[in-house]
């Protein structure tokens, strides 16, 4: 069986503090794999752009919309699994050999586990919640892998989506096919905990996914994110 080629997917908008350091991180640890490439979607008015010019990827300019920038990348792909990554989320050392160990034990879609950059007890126990396979655990942050046709058969991401279009490709995922939780981790910033205050960042989550399961429109969910989250 040929190994999977892997197309890694980051949409940014108006990530110039840290874009540069999440970029060499990643080429780090992919500059001794083959068949990998990585594709920025990008929709920002900072200098993001600028600094995206300085580094061996592809760069795609995109509207707004992490759905939108995420499936514009996708359609430059090459790679036989997609793998979004946000652009504070560090993967694992490992992560190409568990995707590509992942693939070849037929797991179509996933993703890994995930743990912050602040030892804070309450950043740990979020954290370690992300083992269990239950929507309200998962997120964005612990990216995500897909087979390429799987992602194009259901659709891709809803562009329709303002907001939390990662539970809503996952939920048309397990339609079809198992999603997998490996057990690397992932490392992702706590930047909006410590903007926001961790207790208040987590109820307004919390309320967000009670809206979402009671059927409220994505205007009033991006509504209430703009409203309390910054």
């Amino acid at each position: 069986m040929a190994v999977p080629t892997i197309s890694i997917i980051l949409p940014t908008c108006n990530e110039e503090a840290i874009i540069a350091r999440s970029l060499e991180c990643l080429l780090a640890i992919t500059k001794k794999s083959e068949g990998i490439e990585i594709i920025v979607s990008d929709a920002s008015t900072d200098s993001t752009p600028d600094i995206l010019s300085g580094f061996p990827v592809i760069i795609c300019h995109s509207a707004k919309g992490r759905a939108t920038q995420m499936n514009s990348a996708a359609r430059l792909a090459h790679g036989d699994m997609l793998y979004f990554l946000h652009a504070d989320t560090r993967p694992p050392e490992t992560f190409i050999e568990d995707i590509r160990s992942a693939a070849a034990d037929g797991k179509k879609a996933g993703c890994f586990r995930m743990s912050f950059d602040d030892n804070h007890p309450l950043m740990s126990l979020f954290g370690w919640f992300t083992r269990f396979p239950l929507l309200i655990c998962r997120g964005g942050d612990q990216s995500l892998f897909i087979d390429k046709t799987v992602f194009w058969g259901i659709g891709g991401f809803d562009e329709a989506m303002l907001i939390m279009e990662d539970y809503d490709i996952i939920t048309r995922i397990e339609q079809c096919e198992q999603f997998h939780i490996l057990e690397t981790e992932v490392t992702t910033s706590a930047r909006k905990y410590h903007r926001n205050g961790i207790i208040p960042l987590q109820i307004s989550f919390g309320t967000m996914h009670l809206m979402y399961a009671l059927g409220f429109d994505q205007e009033a969910l991006a509504g209430y994110y703009r409203k309390n989250i910054v």
